[in-house]
């Protein structure tokens, strides 16, 4: 198979590059190249998206199997990909998010069901949940419009594991290899849901090579915080540490902030607005081929990652040593 990348140079579009490269498919990723290397064994052609349809000239007329696309924000990329490439591949791979759905609150969805947030047609200039979900939705609409052949329509949560650049899911490696007690958010039966790296670079390859068609979305089944909380612990080879919960109350008036970002809980959405954000049915999934490796393994991939960046830094997710301390000396 000859497969083009629309990126390949970090995370998501780099382990589907490398996965493809594994497998002896021959590779093409279009990308500026200032973000990083290709994986070795693929071929890197300069492209900048924001040149419109023009900027993939460099690619000739060389025809491809399969084309995959991880583009973020802006549609226009996605438009401008599909009118220079669509006509010349056989199937068309577009990485949306479930931040396409526009009602977070009733467990059970999948992708056939839940509803959509309205389409942000236009790059938008805050990065905001719905902006970003709304440019996805948007983007979506343009591959149904443009493409004629097979598309595979992947819609993941969080994707976690080696590479990962948002330090959300890598705060619980590095933060449990620390042993002690460790500052977590209540409720512990909480469900959670995210999706290996790898695991959806495999996916994203398998479609390729089938043709598949649809909208799937990429996470695993649910699994309660307690049990993500243990796998994770298991992985990184740690003893077993002492849980101090805090309830979504405690928490925001000592200022932890949820999911992201400086001072926070990762793996945390509380509220009855986000009751089904992780809690999404994803039978159709894994019966279209999604395949969830044993969470351990990916905890142990994740704190190497943590490991090379250094587990003192800055992080972008998270709590500091220092901040849990106090935290944890206020919550006893």
């Amino acid at each position: 198979m000859r497969l083009l990348v629309l990126g390949g140079t970090v995370f998501l579009s780099k382990a589907v590059a490398a996965d493809a490269v594994r497998r002896g498919h021959t590779v093409v990723c279009a990308a500026r190249g200032t973000s990083g290397a290709v994986p070795a064994g693929a071929e890197l052609v300069r492209v900048d998206r924001d040149g419109g349809a023009a900027a993939f000239g460099p690619l000739g007329g060389a025809e491809f199997d399969a084309v995959v696309d991880v583009a973020t924000m802006d549609p226009g990329w996605v438009r401008d990909a599909l009118r220079a490439v669509g006509a010349r591949a056989g199937h068309w791979t577009f990485v949306s998010s479930m931040s396409v759905y526009a009602d977070h609150g009733t467990p059970g969805q999948d992708a056939s069901s839940a509803r959509l947030l309205p389409s942000v047609h236009e790059r938008p200039a805050e990065p905001t949940p719905d902006a970003y979900g709304g440019a996805k939705v948007a983007s979506e609409h343009v591959v149904a419009k443009l493409f004629e052949g097979p598309a595979f329509l992947v819609r993941p949560g969080l994707i976690v594991g080696d590479g990962d650049p948002s330090d959300r899911f890598g705060y619980w490696p590095a933060r449990l290899s620390r042993g002690g007690a460790v500052l977590v958010p209540e409720p512990l039966d909480a469900p959670v849901q995210l999706v290996d790296v790898a695991d959806l670079a495999q996916w994203i390859v398998d479609a390729a090579q089938r043709r598949l068609a649809g909208v799937f979305d990429a996470v695993c089944r649910p699994v309660p915080l307690s049990d993500v909380l243990a796998g994770i612990t298991a992985g990184v080879g740690a003893p077993a540490p002492e849980l101090v919960p805090a309830s979504p109350s405690w928490l925001a008036e000592h200022e932890v902030r949820p999911w992201s970002g400086p001072r926070s809980l990762p793996l945390w959405a509380p509220g009855e607005d986000y009751a089904g954000f992780m809690a999404h049915d994803v039978s159709a999934s894994q019966a279209a081929g999604l395949r969830t490796r044993p969470l351990e393994d990916t905890a142990a991939a994740a704190l190497e990652h943590e490991l090379r960046l250094g587990l003192d830094r800055e992080r972008k997710a998270g709590l500091s040593a220092a901040e849990e301390a106090e935290l944890l000396a206020a919550a006893r």
